[in-house]
């Protein structure tokens, strides 16, 4: 159960009903974490917001989920694990390519540099060494990619965060960590 009641379309404001009218034609529902955060109108504002915006990013769909479910599984949030592994088969991932993900592992090599540079903005909480910038551009990832990523894994830190510390209730099909 979760530790904030989630908001419905028939108790939000007119602005928070707006946004959840808007999260429901792009799920067909409104999933638990929005309901949740619709507790805070300015948080929704914000999570949403930001989805929206990465939704025409420099890293596409494919990889804006990798980096997703890299860091659920890093910070052992199965909302997100779950939620992101539904969005990155919707994206065109396989099965395999998602558990792969979950470790910051992927078959190219250049995705497997920018999902493991993910895993340690989130171990070392952003303090990354300079050489990792340099070794990402030399596989070609532009300024503009790299930044992009940092900001995916603060958004997703934000989502793990919510889910984890309000016990948001998972309403995907649910997915194994890996070790």
């Amino acid at each position: 159960m979760s530790a904030i009641q989630p908001i419905t379309l028939d108790t939000a404001t007119p602005a928070v009903q707006a946004t959840l009218t808007k999260i429901t034609g792009a799920f067909g529902t409104v999933p638990n974490m929005f309901a949740t955060v619709a507790n805070s109108p300015a948080a929704l504002q914000s999570m949403w917001g930001s989805f929206g915006a990465f939704s025409t990013g420099a890293l596409g769909a494919a990889l804006t989920e990798q980096i997703a479910v890299a860091v659920a599984n890093r910070n052992r949030c199965e909302y997100c694990l779950a939620a992101h592994t539904a969005l990155g088969a919707q994206a065109g991932l396989t099965s395999e390519q998602l558990s792969a993900a979950q470790l910051g592992n992927a078959e190219d090599s250049k995705t497997a540099a920018l999902l493991r540079f993910a895993l340690v903005l989130v171990d070392e909480r952003g303090a990354v060494d300079q050489a990792a910038f340099a070794e990402l551009r030399d596989l070609g990832w532009s300024d503009e990619q790299i930044v992009e990523t940092v900001a995916q894994v603060a958004l997703n830190i934000f989502t793990n965060y919510v889910n984890i510390a309000l016990a948001v209730p998972v309403d995907f099909p649910e997915v194994p960590f890996q070790s």
